[in-house]
């Protein structure tokens, strides 16, 4: 078997459970994260010649899914107007209130939250996924803490 693919199944069997709930994150919606995810895996088995061996198959397969999710998201926009309350809220209720305030953090800071507590990688992993230095990962998670620990602390206060 084609050592590419098998390590793409591997990481699928593996890593399902993240990769559907990275999506989920971004796309805000259960089902369409199943759907995202499984179009993403099905464009890697596809397009397995396009990995290059330069990083781990699993970091290309992350970008992959993080790529559909972003794609779907814009997809869906330009198809209705989204509300910040229309997108589904993850199921924990302690995590309501922080919900809206990640989905305003600028975009690498999003996706490093995303990558880093709902997929559950680490900061090596998340630099090979966004393709960007473990110091850019730790600053951009630094710069997301702060902005979400004053939002919350106004929150709180106001």
């Amino acid at each position: 078997m084609d050592p590419v693919l098998r390590e793409i199944e591997r990481s699928y069997s593996r890593n399902l459970t993240r990769f559907v709930r990275l999506a989920h994150a971004i796309v805000g919606s259960r089902e369409s994260a199943e759907e995202v995810v499984h179009d993403a895996f099905a464009g890697a088995i596809r397009d397995r010649a396009d990995f290059r061996g330069s990083g781990p198959v699993d970091a290309w397969l992350w970008r992959i899914v993080v790529n559909a999710a972003r794609r779907s998201l814009r997809d869906r926009a330009r198809d209705y107007e989204l509300e910040v309350d229309a997108v589904e809220a993850p199921p924990a209720p302690e995590l309501e209130a922080v919900s809206p305030l990640v989905a305003s953090l600028p975009e690498r800071q999003r996706l490093v939250v995303f990558l880093r507590y709902y997929a559950d990688l680490d900061y090596r992993a998340i630099a090979d996924v966004l393709g960007v230095t473990v110091g850019t990962v730790s600053a951009s998670l630094a710069a997301a803490h702060a902005h979400l620990r004053t939002a919350l602390e106004a929150t709180a206060h106001g």
